[in-house]
């Protein structure tokens, strides 16, 4: 079975900056599809960024473009989401799920409903 494991949250002041980690294991199995939601308390979680794994492309949610930025190290199969300018109303639990999708679906956020998800990291910003 693949898991996902992710790292990198934490407390941050406004205005900071973060990186998330998410590391898949067999990353061969996790499907071409890679991405983070966000659930805020007392709220619904929301996509934020996915990225396709073989062409690397990436997409955003509106509200996330130019704010966050996803990317992928293949060597070390990995999938970063690097966290600029936040703010207290970034604090959320951060989930990375990977799945097999098309590029529709990942694009248009429908990877998440087959997606197999982590943990979630913690990011709290004050």
């Amino acid at each position: 079975d693949v898991q996902l494991v992710e790292s990198g949250g934490g407390s941050v002041q406004a205005g900071g900056s973060l990186r998330l980690s998410c590391a898949a294991s067999p990353y061969s199995d996790a499907g071409n599809c890679i991405g983070w939601t966000r659930q805020a308390p007392g709220k619904e979680r929301e996509a934020v960024t996915s990225i396709l794994i073989g062409g690397g492309m990436r997409y955003y949610t509106d509200d996330f473009r130019g704010h966050f930025i996803i990317s992928q190290d293949k060597a070390k199969k990995m999938v970063y989401l690097q966290m600029f300018n936040l703010k207290p109303e970034d604090t959320a639990m951060y989930y990375c799920g990977a799945t097999a999708a098309t590029g529709a679906e990942c694009y248009s956020g429908s990877w998440a409903l087959k997606a197999i998800w982590g943990q979630g990291t913690q990011v709290t910003v004050s």
